[in-house]
């Protein structure tokens, strides 16, 4: 949530800086001389990444713009020929038949020039989505495969967010610019080889005229940007006010507090400071365009003068002088582009090199790719031996020494109060951590050398906070496994999700998110439901309930646990619950406190032990026991 600011004058005010703003500062400071400096950089960088996506594409957007280029200086060659023969001695219609040859040149220039250009710009267009898919695949193949560890790591989850939100985008416009800035150096290097081919002397003056507008443009784009940089936080505060005003989750609060004088106030205050410095930035663009212009128009009186001079001098003719003129407006343009080309290209670049730097981060995160099969068959039994493991960046270990055996066919009930390292534990039995200490093991097998995913395949796990996925209730359920209807009617049946079935008029083809058109919403409690059923079509050696009945009232909590003492036969299940009268039927109960195992026994044991299972036991069931006073 944000900090209130009476003012809201501080353009950085309100929200801490995320992590997708993390380079604004640089951006924001860059100038000229730091974008030339990195442009070989992005240049290499983004032409092999165009040259992956299509070669094809590549040579004809680089090469077609090149040839463009050429065309360009020879078309302003031969204007100057054409020019040459109307301005020279003689009768009109001679002079008009003299100069047909070169007027055919210039317009098969012209022709060649715009073919070449727009099958420059459809090949550029066509790099887009393939180079967009490239990045967006590359990326999302090592996100999926990088240790789970890694999600905990606040750096390495900054990175990835930086990579994807705005490194992939990006991949797709520095190429684009790059494209465009060579573009523009083409179109300012065409002129000013023309020039220089008509006369050494006039090839300063396009830099004259040329300099103005490109400071205007590099100066338009700096306020721009400094207006985005000024009002990020703030339009960050405008985005999450009008999702609580206009998304569904927090309309009935709204409502209730009767919110919506005071959400409607503080959206205004924020939508007027960002209104202001926009008419601000508008004033100043108009001001440094304005300036430009005058710049221009001086430097070009200067260039006309020039040229007078020239001709006066009768150091260039006038045909010259002519085609100096198209070639100096040609250039002015051209430079404009290819600044405005190169801002966008260092600013694309900087998220760009995040993207790159994500990957390289990612690659150094992934599983080793040689890990042996698990065995083969059942396993006879699951050990963990004085396992330790502490979350990246947490200051203490989440399990110390812990030590656990599950035998195959048990139902090993974990324990304890919040945070006391149930959820690790299970999620180290699966597979999905590896230990920072101690092993663990299916039978004589270390799960640090087998590969993680042939494991997994072997594991069902129902976490607490299982993802509601926008699927069908069906492919909710089978979740990319090989559909089978009997076992599917099974599974649903076991966990009770054949009941919200019923319930649903397209049934298990029931789209479960309301977010689309037919799609339909569940409560808690049937969404447990929907998720035990995976656990129960998966048919794993190992299956891991996390608080599988977190959300379910009292009648439907004893009809799942039933199922699930049912559907341990011949299977392994390892439950987690704060229900404690719910783990009586466990074969084994581990009870953790602190990250260490205090208590391990059945129920009755360690009742008679009268520990801390004890004494979590007692105070749940007095919650039951009717009070003395009442009773009375």
């Amino acid at each position: 949530m944000f900090r209130r600011s009476p003012a809201l004058a501080d353009d950085r005010s309100g929200l801490e800086i995320t992590y997708w703003e993390s380079r604004d500062e640089e951006l924001l400071k860059a100038g000229l001389p730091a974008m030339l400096r990195r442009f070989p950089m992005l240049v290499t960088a983004a032409v092999r990444l165009a040259w992956r996506a299509s070669r094809a594409d590549t040579a004809v957007a680089l090469g077609g713009n090149l040839a463009a280029g050429v065309f360009t200086a020879f078309g302003l060659l031969a204007t100057s020929d054409v020019l040459a023969s109307l301005f020279a001695a003689g009768p009109t219609p001679g002079r008009v038949r003299a100069a047909l040859p070169a007027l055919a040149l210039v317009g098969a220039a012209a022709a060649l020039r715009g073919a070449l250009l727009a099958a420059a710009g459809w090949a550029q267009a066509r790099l887009k989505p393939q180079v967009e898919r490239q990045a967006e695949t590359r990326l999302f193949e090592l996100t999926t495969r990088v240790e789970l560890t890694a999600f905990d790591d606040h750096e390495f989850h900054n990175a990835m967010r930086r990579a994807r939100d705005n490194g992939v985008p990006d991949t797709a416009t520095v190429v684009e610019m790059t494209v465009s800035a060579l573009t523009g150096a083409v179109g300012l290097a065409a002129p000013a080889v023309a020039l220089g081919l008509l006369h050494p002397v006039l090839m300063p003056l396009l830099l004259v005229t040329a300099v103005p507008a490109g400071w205007a443009a590099l100066r338009t784009a700096r306020l721009r940007y400094a207006a985005f940089y000024r009002l990020s936080a703030a339009r960050r505060r405008k985005f999450m006010l009008s999702d609580l005003m206009a998304e569904r989750q927090p309309a009935a609060e709204v409502r209730a507090f009767t919110l919506r004088g005071f959400l409607l106030g503080e959206y205004d205050r924020v939508a007027e400071l960002e209104q202001r410095v926009q008419l601000d930035v508008a004033r100043r663009q108009t001001g440094a365009k304005a300036a430009g212009d005058l710049l221009t128009g001086a430097a070009t009186v200067a260039v006309y003068a020039a040229l007078g001079g020239l001709l006066a001098g009768g150091v260039i003719p006038l045909s010259v002088a002519g085609a100096a003129v198209l070639a100096i407006r040609a250039g002015q343009s051209s430079l404009a582009a290819c600044v405005l080309s190169l801002n966008k290209l260092y600013e694309a670049g900087l998220y760009f090199g995040d993207y790159l730097n994500f990957r390289a981060l990612a690659a150094e995160r992934l599983p080793p790719p040689d890990g042996a099969a698990p065995p083969a068959g059942d396993f006879r039994r699951v050990t963990a031996e004085g396992v330790t493991f502490r979350y990246p960046g947490a200051a203490t270990p989440a399990l110390t020494d812990v030590s656990v055996t599950v035998r195959r066919g048990e139902v090993i009930a974990l324990v304890g109060e919040n945070g006391s390292g149930k959820t690790t534990l299970a999620k180290l039995l699966a597979g999905l951590y590896r230990p920072d200490s101690g092993t663990i093991r299916w039978d004589d097998a270390d799960l640090a050398g087998l590969d993680g995913d042939a494991l997994r395949r072997r594991v069902a796990v129902i976490a607490q906070d299982h993802t509601r996925w926008p699927l069908t209730v069906r492919e909710n359920i089978v979740m990319g496994r090989p559909l089978d209807e009997d076992r599917l009617a099974t599974a649903a049946a076991a966990a009770g999700a054949d009941r919200v079935v019923e319930e649903l008029p397209d049934g298990y083809d029931a789209l479960l998110d309301r977010r689309f058109r037919g799609g339909h919403d569940l409560s808690g409690g049937q969404w447990q439901r929907v998720a035990a059923a995976r656990g129960f079509y998966r048919d794993a050696a190992l299956v891991i309930f996390d608080e599988p009945t977190s959300a379910l009232d009292a009648r439907a909590e004893h009809a799942l646990f039933e199922r699930i003492r049912r559907h341990a036969d011949g299977r392994t299940v390892v439950l987690i619950t704060h229900r404690l009268a719910s783990v009586r039927f466990a074969d084994r109960i581990y009870v953790l406190d602190r990250g260490r195992v205090a208590e391990s026994g059945g129920h009755a044991d360690l009742l008679a032990a009268d520990g801390l299972y004890a004494e979590l036991y007692r105070l749940q069931a007095s919650a039951f026991q009717p009070d003395p006073q009442e009773v009375a």
